[in-house]
């Protein structure tokens, strides 16, 4: 199965399909390079490296996964996810991921439909050689969505990115939505 290219996915791909899911609208949000993206969210977010092993890094900690919501079609899982810190009770990320199955062997596979550990785990566990390619950096405005998954209220300005995991033969193997909690 081949993926979507860049030039063929919604600004807000794979997390536009969770919010069509719950009829609920986009919030609004804006392309930003990466030089107007400040800190500490440049350095989690303007990087060739997984989320996970960034945030492991940043927080000093394991990252745990939560998973919202999935949807498994044919060799593809999507799934809308929450990343934390262990020992942390706010989530560090939220956001939503589309993994490629027929594009990892078989125990990895196992483990990615488990949902118990976040794929950067699963990528470094299992020895997967991969290439990170971030597509792209925005500003959001929260919405009642991302309020809820991040337990924040009222209107918050935060960073993500879209980023696109590749195979050593340049084969996507996950693309991804990525969205920082406030500082």
């Amino acid at each position: 199965m081949l993926a979507a290219t860049e030039t063929e996915v919604h600004p807000f791909y794979p997390l536009n399909e969770f919010y069509g899911k719950l009829g609920a609208s986009l919030p609004l949000s804006v392309k930003v390079e990466r030089e107007q993206i400040p800190e500490p969210y440049r350095s989690l977010l303007v990087h060739q490296n997984d989320m996970t092993p960034t945030l492991e890094s940043a927080y000093g900690a394991t990252i745990e996964l939560k998973v919202m919501d999935y949807v498994i079609t044919g060799d593809v899982l999507s799934r809308q996810i929450l990343l934390f810190a262990e020992g942390r009770e706010k989530p560090v990320v939220f956001g939503s991921i589309k993994i490629y199955l027929n594009r990892f062997p078989e125990p990895a596979v196992a483990l990615v439909i488990e949902q118990k550990l976040p794929l950067g785990a699963i990528l470094r566990g299992q020895g997967i050689a991969h290439i990170s390619r971030p597509l792209g950096f925005f500003l959001v405005n929260s919405d009642e969505v991302i309020n809820r998954a991040l337990g924040l209220t009222g209107e918050h300005e935060l960073y993500g990115r879209r980023n696109v995991l590749l195979d050593s033969n340049l084969g996507t193997l996950a693309q991804v939505l990525e969205i920082l909690p406030p500082d």
